[in-house]
């Protein structure tokens, strides 16, 4: 037998690249030489107890007054040194005596916040103004840094620490190359090892698979029945989606989150939507409906911070709404200089389908949520329900009227259950499904 020469090339290839692969995505994470965290710590003002001064604060102080920043009233830190102690003491207490006893102090804060004097409050005790002093004298804290951790890069291109993506892929995409090269010159190999040994290698000369199946008219026909109904059915599929936009989700131009407002701080929907009870849209409610909370409350809670949102991000948000209706948080007034906010709308019925929310609403006593879903845990608002034709036939198909307290619907029942034994009014039996009810 003839010997053959075996080529040591791929197998170089292979085993160089399997080694450049194990040591490539076998990273070492860098170290940051700083350990711990720094400790916060906090100032306590003497003679006061800042925990019981931050729960009278927030109870009795926080709705024009805020620590560090100017809301209605003066920001409170520093103000032990701007004032004595006895002289907080009866300011606090009582304002309008102060400053009709003309004091000097009490005149010029008075005039300065437009003659209004500040709210009275004799039931605290000295010790729970001190406690309060204390609350509001803490130094504000920096923002916590976190030591050890890299920045992350979005573009994928550095090496913080790990394995970029991109990196990753395209050593994925290097390897497969090499297979796809070694795998040839094997085949290579083994041809050329087949032909020097006398082996003899299977004839190239079968008919092709295109062939064989357009001899077949059985097969063709069957196939092109599948195709045809399979087209015709995915057809279907895509215009029956055709203006049927459940679960869109736009972008607004101020994120509003209704998780925050209808959910965690308890706001009725119709006092933003407060046409809804009355008309046949639900309406965009206006920026002063915003700023009847938002006038006290230019910044967020701590625990108001998501996963997907932090502290700074809800409070940026408010900062653009104080600049859509020109509002000077820091003075405390309207600048005049104001900017539409180009609202994007979500729910959207074709202009030949006829809806009124107060006929739902105010009537029927429905709720927001049948229609727009559980309103009160969206974060981002989307289409909850997809709006068809079918699925307001359905609920007026199921939806039972109420008759309580309701005159002229209990004498319809009362009529249909002597001529049909009707025992649960719907509005499908009251001419919900006539075309004309909702097309006209």
């Amino acid at each position: 037998m003839r010997q053959v020469k075996y080529r040591n090339s791929a197998s170089r290839i292979l085993v160089l690249g399997t080694v450049y692969l194990l040591t490539f995505l076998n990273p070492v994470f860098a170290q940051d030489g700083a350990a711990g965290d720094a400790a916060v710590t906090t100032q306590e003002a003497s003679g006061g107890d800042v925990a019981k001064g931050e729960e009278l604060f927030k109870s009795l102080c926080a709705a024009c007054h805020k620590r560090y920043k100017k809301m209605t009233g003066p920001a409170l830190f520093g103000v032990t040194d701007k004032h004595s102690t006895e002289w907080l003491y009866s300011w606090i207490k009582n304002s309008s005596a102060l400053i009709a006893s003309g004091d000097a102090a009490a005149i010029a804060v008075f005039e300065e916040y437009n003659k209004t004097p500040m709210n009275s409050f004799p039931q605290l005790s000295n010790k729970d103004i001190d406690d309060i002093l204390a609350y509001v004298m803490v130094p504000k804290a920096d923002p916590p840094k976190t030591a050890g951790v890299a920045p992350v890069d979005g573009g994928g291109s550095g090496n913080n620490g790990g394995v970029s993506t991109d990196v990753l892929l395209g050593a994925l995409v290097l390897v497969f190359l090499m297979l796809v090269v070694f795998l040839y010159m094997v085949n290579s190999t083994l041809k050329k090892f087949a032909v020097a040994n006398g082996i003899e290698l299977p004839k190239e000369g079968k008919t092709p698979i295109w062939k064989a199946f357009v001899k077949n008219q059985f097969l063709v026909i069957v196939t092109t029945i599948l195709l045809l109904l399979s087209s015709a059915y995915f057809v279907y599929g895509f215009l029956m989606q055709v203006g049927v936009d459940q679960g869109y989700m736009p972008v607004q131009p101020i994120h509003y989150s209704h998780k925050i407002h209808a959910g965690d701080n308890k706001i009725e929907c119709k006092y933003c939507h407060s046409s809804a009870r009355v008309s046949k849209t639900s309406g965009i409610p206006s920026l002063n409906v915003c700023m009847n909370c938002h006038k006290s409350i230019s910044e967020v809670a701590e625990s108001t911070a998501t996963a997907e949102h932090s502290k700074e991000f809800y409070d940026g948000e408010i900062q653009k709404l104080y600049k859509a209706v020109g509002w000077d948080a820091e003075n405390q007034k309207y600048t005049g200089e104001t900017s539409p906010v180009k609202w994007v709308r979500i729910h959207n019925l074709p202009d030949f389908a006829y809806f009124n929310h107060s006929q739902h609403v105010t009537v029927a006593g429905i709720e927001c949520q049948k229609c727009h879903g559980p309103v009160e845990e969206m974060e981002v608002m989307y289409q909850h329900a997809p709006l068809t034709m079918g699925w307001c036939i359905n609920c007026h198909r199921e939806t039972n009227v109420k008759l309580e307290g309701n005159e002229y619907y209990a004498k319809i029942h009362e009529e249909l259950s002597k001529k049909y034994g009707v025992e649960k009014l719907t509005a499908a039996q009251m001419g919900g499904l006539e075309c004309g009810k909702c097309h006209y």
